[in-house]
């Protein structure tokens, strides 16, 4: 029987708070809203936790998964040294819908959780009590699309409910998200700023920016 928690004033109890993270320490995967649509994940040190998103999702396994920090902090502590232009966007657009590709850090993550050449897609997420989830579980969480790949993502909890309640435990039901658009994703990896997705964050807001006069 699918368990939901719900969101009151765009909070979670503090007691909710505390089982949830308790659960993502013990490799549940849960469904979430975000300022986007409704994300799957489970926290990014497991490699059990990777292997029930793919088989959940129908997703290829050589695909990397996106993750969400709990602050600028924990982003800092999963990651190479950053360039300069990390510290603009950072400044400028976390907490928000902006992912950035970065290098990782050897030896945090499971190597299967990497992208191409080692590294990883993250962001700090707009709700408030999103990120003192991630505080409190204490790693990054895969942040996901809650659907069937090759869907549309989901912005209703009704239909993501109606997709996963016979497959998954936990759910956190936030209504209706704003949907739209994804995240916006810039790839820093290289020797300048790449915009690989324009999502909630138009591209037009982000290059000046990084090159102001």
């Amino acid at each position: 029987m699918a368990e939901i928690f719900q969101l009151i004033d765009g909070g979670l109890k503090n007691e909710d708070l505390e089982f949830l993270a308790r659960i993502l320490n013990q490799k549940e995967l849960l469904i979430f809203p975000t300022e986007t649509f409704y994300g799957l994940g489970g926290l990014a040190i497991f490699p059990d936790v990777y292997q029930k998103i793919f088989q959940l999702k129908g997703r290829h396994e050589g695909k990397p998964l996106p993750f969400c920090a709990s602050d600028l902090e924990m982003v800092l502590s999963s990651i190479q040294e950053p360039p300069v232009s990390f510290f603009q966007l950072a400044r400028a657009f976390w907490p928000g819908p902006l992912t950035l590709v970065l290098k990782a850090r050897s030896g945090l993550l499971p190597q299967s959780f990497h992208g191409p050449e080692q590294t990883i897609a993250v962001r700090v997420p707009s709700p408030d009590w999103l990120r003192q989830l991630i505080k409190k579980a204490g790693a990054l969480l895969i942040s996901t699309s809650a659907n069937a790949s090759g869907y549309q993502p989901l912005s209703s909890f009704d239909e993501v409910f109606r997709v996963f309640a016979d497959r998954l435990p936990f759910f956190i039901d936030g209504g209706q998200t704003p949907g739209e658009k994804p995240s916006t994703i810039i790839d820093l990896t290289g020797s300048k700023p790449v915009g690989q997705r324009e999502g909630k964050i138009p591209f037009e807001e982000i290059w000046p920016v990084l090159y102001e006069d």
